[in-house]
């Protein structure tokens, strides 16, 4: 059946001597199939068990191609009651994905919306999830094209907000057009079109409960999953794109409200002024330029640090005053103009190298003083720019915003 989509016509019928509902289920099956009245044997099946006889010709009909087939109130004492408190049941989650694909026209996907709608999800849930389902990753730092020459500007809280909402925002945004864009006359097959190895399809795949249905499964029934999990795997990228679409409708209002969040979190107003790690100093920033006092504070900080701790030069004093000495000296006698000579050089040798120090410091805290300035008013510049960016940022989030609320309105096409 599952195999080329028919069943052949028996004219032997099935034994009904053990009061199950399945041989007179598959006389009705097979009724149906052939064009047939089948309330005779569908009487005597659902006198047994009414749920299982219709979730079995429900399931059977989506299978072998014919789900359009089945009467109108099959489908709603098949699927039974969902419920936020009780696992899915997989032969709900089997009439769900058949109902998502197609196999039973527009009034079996509009008949699972109308079921999920009533449970009203979006009242009980929490919309982090939501949105990680739908947008996985963990939130890094948005560096927009104006802050790019100083990224640590980028990791300010209060300017990092907008960025990484509008970046969200527009990522919210490609998903649901993803979701959203999938082709309606392009449907899964419920069939897996040679007949085997069904025993390896999932579990809620309608041919394996099927399956299981009728004791034809040598597996037990795996755990079943609750509403919401099944609601945000569907959500998930790479998941069966019709499953999608129903769960994205499922999470209308949630991701309504969070994209609306996001777009008035891209018009936040940049504070009057902020602090900025530069050099290893704490650099206030305001829109009129670096604000002084920190500015002054850090080219105390860099002339304390940059001038070396050297001694008092005593050695080279006291060779200076031992060349005088023997230089006096040398007035009596020739022989001490060689000794004063040389300790006259080695006091100017330490005495010069000392100034050479003083100068190296000197440059050193002249550049660095330079550099910080040059960096401040850099960074100013950028946070002006980083302006000028936000008004165009918060009219691209609010159109992102308002496609998005465009795309969940249209919803899953039933047809």
């Amino acid at each position: 059946m599952a195999a080329n989509g028919s069943v052949p016509p028996s004219e032997a019928g099935f034994p009904d001597e053990s009061g199950e509902w399945l041989p007179p289920a598959l006389e009705a099956l097979l009724a149906i199939l052939g064009g047939n009245d089948p309330l005779e044997p569908l009487s005597r099946a659902a006198s047994r068990d009414q749920q299982t006889t219709a979730l079995f010709l429900c399931l059977a009909l989506a299978v072998a191609g014919h789900g359009t087939r089945i009467h109108a109130s099959w489908l709603g004492t098949a699927f039974g009651e969902l419920s936020l408190d009780r696992p899915v049941t997989h032969g709900q989650r089997a009439l769900w994905l058949a109902a998502a694909r197609g196999a039973y026209g527009p009034a079996g996907k509009i008949f699972v919306l109308r079921k999920l709608d009533a449970l009203a999800v979006h009242q009980q849930a929490d919309p982090a999830q939501w949105l990680q389902a739908l947008v996985p990753g963990e939130a890094t730092v948005v560096v927009p094209a104006s802050l790019v020459d100083f990224p640590e500007l980028a990791e300010i809280p209060d300017l990092a907000r907008p960025a990484q909402a509008g970046t969200k925002l527009a990522r919210i945004l490609a998903r649901c057009i993803e979701i959203t864009s999938v082709r309606e006359d392009v449907t899964t097959p419920l069939t897996n079109g040679t007949g085997s190895p069904a025993s390896v399809w999932a579990e809620d795949e309608p041919l394996s409960v099927l399956r299981n249905l009728v004791g034809l499964s040598d597996r037990e029934e795996g755990p079943r999953g609750s509403l919401i999990s099944h609601l945000l795997d569907d959500l998930r990228p790479g998941a069966d794109p019709q499953l999608a679409a129903i769960s994205l409708h499922v999470a209308a209002p949630i991701l309504k409200r969070v994209t609306d969040e996001l777009a008035a979190d891209t018009q936040l107003v940049a504070p009057d002024s902020v602090v900025v790690p530069m050099l290893g100093h704490q650099i206030r920033l305001r829109p009129e330029g670096p604000d002084q006092d920190s500015m002054h504070a850090a080219e105390r900080e860099i002339t304390e640090d940059g001038v070396s701790r050297q001694r008092p030069p005593w050695g080279a004093w006291a060779l200076v005053v031992a060349a005088v000495a023997f230089f006096a000296g040398a007035l009596a006698t020739g022989l001490l103009v060689l000794p004063g000579l040389l300790c006259a050089a080695a006091g100017g040798w330490l005495l010069w190298r000392r100034h050479q120090a003083a100068e190296s410091d000197s440059r050193y805290i002249a550049s660095q003083v330079g550099e910080l300035k040059e960096l401040a008013d850099g960074a100013v510049w950028a946070l002006h720019a980083y302006a000028r960016e936000a008004d165009d940022r918060a009219r691209q989030a609010a159109d992102d915003a308002a496609e998005v609320t465009r795309l969940l309105r249209r919803g899953p096409r039933a047809a």
